[in-house]
């Protein structure tokens, strides 16, 4: 069984999230960035950030965070989608779908309108019901598609 849960509610599972957000995202210099986050969002009664994880057989299998920013230049969007993660040997089994509207329940719960997301990908979110936006650019200056779903609120 496959269940989707917010980090601060599996903390026997921080360490291996941690490690698991920063090997698909960070680069040597940042994992006290990436440890430093995580671990306040879990002890935080704010709404955002937020980490999930979906766990199965006790072991991390995916992720994704909701976050106020995501580096790039539209900061008066928010909530981000981010760090959406499938391992790869359960890619093609629908735990991205799954985890896609996850991710659009808890921004209807947290009151939220819409929920964006930055991306390089071509033809997966559409699939998902997410539409094409704008361009915005990332800190570094390259360009990135953005994305927006409606929740149900």
């Amino acid at each position: 069984m496959i269940e989707i849960v917010e980090l601060n509610q599996k903390l026997d599972l921080f360490n291996q999230a941690v490690e698991l957000f920063w090997e698909q995202w960070g680069n040597p210099k940042n994992y006290e960035f990436y440890h430093d986050c995580i671990r306040h969002s879990c002890q935080s009664d704010s709404d955002l950030p937020r980490f999930y994880i979906a766990v199965q057989n006790n072991s991390i299998i995916g992720t994704y965070a909701l976050l106020r920013n995501d580096l790039i230049s539209r900061q008066d969007l928010f909530p981000w989608l981010a760090c959406l993660y499938i391992i790869p040997e359960l890619r093609g089994n629908k735990l991205g779908s799954l985890m896609l509207e996850h991710a659009v329940q808890q921004a209807t719960e947290k009151g939220f309108k819409n929920l964006y997301l930055c991306t390089d990908l071509d033809g997966f979110y559409e699939k998902y019901n997410w539409s094409y936006l704008s361009s915005g650019y990332i800190f570094n200056g390259d360009p990135t598609k953005i994305y927006v779903r409606q929740t149900n609120q």
